[in-house]
């Protein structure tokens, strides 16, 4: 294996290089984000906004559904717009944080929905929406929401998170405990906990329990090799990288912000060595769950994304 650096630049290099849709954009801008390359955050800001649609959503390329995937391009739009002073890329934020806060649909909660066209929560948009609103600056709107999909998506009895709920008919469209969902909502916490301000301690302490259960819950179906199945509990399901590099970004910064103990670190770094081996010579994360169909091992941006925010959090500690 290559040294560190030369992994993450080729990791880089890789990622920069696939098609993205919006969630996948604010993903890979959130790891070079986390990597302090603020010139790539930059220039992935500026086409964000150039994508953006009337109505304040960015990034969007062939999906008009998406109601908080484009979401996910917020607290790195938000550093870019701060580095920069740049009059488009504030327009391209206020327009998008418009969009989250009083124009995308939510149910008489306020809780909102991952796609236009049907009242469903997933647990995907743990991640896509509330950090942003965290970011900037509305913390109860992003605890609502982050509340909301826990108390509907959480399967108390396997302590796992389930994939989508339909909030009309009031039952799951898919309940199986999807790796992917459960990752997205690990790294959710691991953002919010840290976004969260002095004052919201209560909050705090409540995000790094739900995140500490469902971190221990996930933990118990590692494999050997510190891989999981696609479908956490399904050992029946395809083998997959990013849930364990998704849970080692959550471990590593729990660890970083104290609301996980160092004895957490032996299983991160197992998660990342394993991570590391699935890395091949053009620096593509093999064996994901792979873009853009997610129902095979594949590569896909959110998994070299995630290598490089578990690197990130990795060199903090």
């Amino acid at each position: 294996m290559t040294e560190p650096n030369d992994t993450i630049s080729r990791v880089k290099t890789a990622l920069l290089a696939m098609q993205r849709h919006s969630w996948e954009q604010g993903t890979a801008m959130q790891a070079f984000l986390e990597q302090s390359d603020m010139d790539i955050v930059t220039a992935m800001a500026k086409e964000a906004v150039y994508r953006s649609i009337p109505d304040g959503r960015a990034a969007i390329i062939g999906n008009y559904d998406a109601v908080t995937d484009p979401c996910s391009v917020g607290e790195a739009l938000l550093a870019a717009c701060r580095k920069t002073g740049d009059p488009a890329l504030k327009q391209g934020y206020d327009a998008l944080l418009e969009w989250a806060l009083h124009k995308a649909p939510r149910n008489s909660g306020g809780i909102v929905y991952h796609v236009e066209s049907k009242p469903q929560f997933w647990s995907d948009s743990m991640y896509m929406l509330p950090p942003f609103l965290a970011a900037a600056g509305y913390y109860r709107e992003a605890l609502v929401n982050a509340y909301g999909y826990w108390d509907v998506l959480f399967d108390a009895e396997a302590k796992l998170v389930c994939h989508m709920w339909d909030d009309g008919a009031k039952s799951f469209v898919r309940k199986a405990h999807w790796g992917g969902g459960n990752g997205w909502t690990l790294a959710a916490f691991a953002r919010l906990y840290d976004l969260l301000p002095s004052g919201h301690e209560q909050d705090r302490q409540k995000i790094a329990g739900m995140g500490r259960i469902l971190a221990d819950s996930v933990l118990s179906y590692m494999r050997g090799d510190g891989l999981f199945h696609d479908i956490v509990d399904d050992p029946g399901s395809f083998v997959e990288t990013n849930l364990s590099q998704m849970l080692a970004y959550a471990l590593y910064r729990g660890i970083y912000s104290k609301w996980l103990p160092e004895s957490y670190r032996a299983s991160a770094e197992k998660l990342y060595a394993a991570a590391r081996k699935k890395i091949d010579s053009y620096g593509l994360v093999q064996d994901c769950c792979g873009a853009p169909s997610f129902d095979k091992p594949g590569v896909a941006p959110e998994g070299q994304a995630f290598y490089l925010l578990m690197e990130a959090a990795r060199a903090k500690l």
